[in-house]
Order: C-alpha cells, then structure tokens, then sequence
C-alpha cells in the first residue's frame, strides 16, 4: 500500500468512531393513539426512545399485546458492539500503518463477517420479540405475530412500522468501501 492508500485506511477505520455518537438503526411505529409517532434509535451501546416516553410507550403497546419489555441494560450486544467496533477502529489504523495489502483483506472479510453477524442477530432479535408471546397478555390473537420489518414498513395490527438504516450504518458503509477502494487501488502497485 502506498502513502495515499494508507491514509485512506486509516481514514476509513477512524470514520467508525464516529459510530459511537449516532444510531445505527430506527424503528418508527405510527398508530391511532399515537398521531404524532413513536420510535427508537438503536445505537451500538444503548436503545433509547426517539422522544422522551417513545421508549415506555412502546414497551407499554408491546405489554398489551404480550410481547416482552424492551430493556436495553438486558441486552448483551449492547455490551459487546462498542469493543467490536473499537476493534475495527484499532486494527484499521494498525493496518494502515503496516501498509500490508494481505492485512487489509483480512481487516474487509472480518468487518464484512462482523455486519453479516448483526444483521442476523437483528433478525434473531426482533423474530424473538415478536413471537415469543405472553399467554397473559390482555389482546390475543390466533396465529399473530409482532415482528417488526428488519427494513421497510409493515403493518401489525392498527400499527404501522418502519424499519430503516440509521446514520451509523450508512457511515459504516462508506468506512468499508473506502478500506475496499485502498485494497483495489494497492493492487495495480503490488
């Protein structure tokens, strides 16, 4: 790799930083007791209402309907995002400066296999929510589930809800394609 292509790595790696101060997804739920919306911003360390009751709200539609409280201090990935994202942060900029072409490979496969992971882990996530019922809850219905789009709009019941990308994902995506335009880029001098 050479000097410019370094840069771009490091770039690149110190770009996921930003990461820590955005959410990396939305979830918007519009219903008639709730003209105005309700939401959650999903970030790597915490899931917090986009308003200030938007987090109990839900948890109070979710209650009705027996699905389980959404409790981000009960959510291990919450825990381990923030490292696995420090890792991609440290190791990009160690493989900046080592400059080796092999390294930086390795450091897009992984990243690749690290998205890939939460994804699936998202689907896992929100499957679990939105089958796994209560037999308690105060509104049942045969054969409903609640599972929210992992992106898009869905209709459950008298709620729609939208499942989209939040700001961390897009910068996450503009870090790997600059880690992939360094690892093309070495090639034509390797």
């Amino acid at each position: 790799m050479n000097t410019k292509e370094r840069v771009i790595m490091a770039f690149a790696a110190l770009l996921l930083g930003l990461v820590f101060f955005v959410p990396i997804w939305t979830i918007d739920m519009d219903a008639p007791q709730y003209p105005e919306g309700i939401g959650m911003e999903i970030s790597i360390n915490d899931i917090e209402g986009k308003n200030k009751n938007d987090l109990q709200n839900i948890n109070g539609l979710n209650h009705y309907i027996g699905m389980q409280e959404i409790e981000p201090d009960s959510i291990p990935e919450l825990d381990i995002m923030p490292w696995i994202f420090a890792f991609l942060i440290v190791s990009g900029v160690g493989v900046a400066i080592w400059g080796n072409r092999m390294a930086l490979l390795i450091w897009i496969i992984l990243f690749i296999l690290f998205a890939i992971a939460g994804l699936v882990d998202f689907y896992l996530w929100t499957y679990d929510y939105g089958h796994n019922l209560s037999e308690d809850a105060a509104i049942k219905i045969p054969g409903m589930t609640y599972q929210p789009p992992i992106i898009g709009t869905k209709q459950l019941l008298n709620i729609t809800a939208s499942s989209w990308p939040g700001l961390g994902f897009y910068i996450s995506v503009v870090s790997m394609g600059l880690a992939s335009y360094a690892f093309w880029s070495s090639k034509s001098h390797s």
